[in-house]
């Protein structure tokens, strides 16, 4: 029982990364933009993150420079597509590409360094419990925060004042328009909290998830949750439980590979990945259902007085 409760906690942790970008992407394309760039962005942040704390030596401000860093990338992604009316698929692909270049670039320092010796994870006393300890309160406070974040989204998108407004961007930004609201500068700020939060999820990667930094860490993740949105049909409680169960997924082929499952270890390795296109092929069968719930002016430019 002991290795199914760890197994679950670390299915948790491994959940976490992808919903803190796929809730951060879910933000973007709510007001009506897709970014493509959530891999570079991730890599960059997590390498920011990394190099603050073994700067500094401590957690919260590796946590801040990630943010910063995926703020940053994300700020000029929107400038570029929002004012500059670039097409939003070739720039975030362009950020993705040079998020893994420029980050395998200035990373070099770094690959052999240590992080400082931090405070040990966890709810005090809960996490020494039997079995539920190490599966739900031996986890960093971003684990609990994701969860925290998914709700409060859900409540701010449906319930929330603000949220109707960027609800409203996404789905006819000329109305908005009309309405006075400024839709260029709402998008732009939805895409910098966006990226924010794509920036924590790397700089977790290389702060919590596995402490160190290496070259191409992300392994993809940006794209399962670029796809995650699209599964979830951008409900931030349907993003959470899908981040969880693509994160069970991953945490599965180690504990195959460790149960001696003879396999080859590349075929358990691809299998987050082969989830992903086998959801996407089953979910592209009925193209309906997704136009049914996407934001209606996803992708498109928008022109002020046309």
């Amino acid at each position: 029982m002991q290795e199914y409760a760890l197994l679950l906690g670390a299915t948790l942790s491994a959940g976490t990364v992808i919903a803190l970008a796929a809730l951060g992407l879910l933000i973007n394309e709510k007001a009506g933009v897709v970014n493509l760039g959530a891999e570079g962005m991730m890599l960059c942040a997590a390498l920011a993150g990394f190099a603050t704390t073994v700067a500094t030596g401590n957690e919260w401000l590796g946590f801040a420079a990630g943010m910063g860093a995926g703020a940053l990338l994300a700020g000029v992604f929107g400038w570029l597509v929002i004012w500059l009316y670039t097409n939003q698929y070739a720039t975030g692909l362009a950020l993705s590409l040079f998020g893994v270049g420029f980050s395998a670039f200035a990373g070099l320092g770094y690959v052999q360094a240590k992080l400082p010796e931090l405070a040990p994870d966890g709810v005090p006393l809960l996490s020494d419990l039997p079995l539920v300890g190490p599966a739900l309160f031996a986890h960093d406070p971003l684990v609990y925060g994701a969860i925290a974040l998914a709700l409060a989204l859900a409540w701010f998108l449906q319930r929330s004042r603000a949220g109707l407004v960027l609800r409203a961007v996404g789905e006819s930004p000329a109305s908005a328009h009309a309405l006075g609201y400024p839709v260029r500068l709402i998008r732009w700020a939805a895409v910098v909290v966006g990226g924010a939060l794509c920036g924590l999820a790397g700089a977790f990667i290389s702060l919590e998830y596995t402490p160190l930094w290496v070259e191409g860490m992300v392994a993809g993740r940006g794209w399962i949750a670029l796809a995650l949105t699209i599964f979830a049909t951008w409900r931030p409680l349907r993003v959470l439980l899908g981040a969880y169960l693509f994160g069970g997924v991953t945490m599965l082929q180690f504990h195959l590979q460790a149960s001696g499952v003879a396999l080859p270890s590349q075929l358990l390795s691809m299998l987050p990945y082969l989830a992903t296109i086998v959801v996407l092929v089953l979910i592209s069968r009925n193209p309906t259902w997704i136009r049914a719930n996407m934001p209606a002016s996803l992708g498109k430019a928008f022109h002020p007085g046309s």
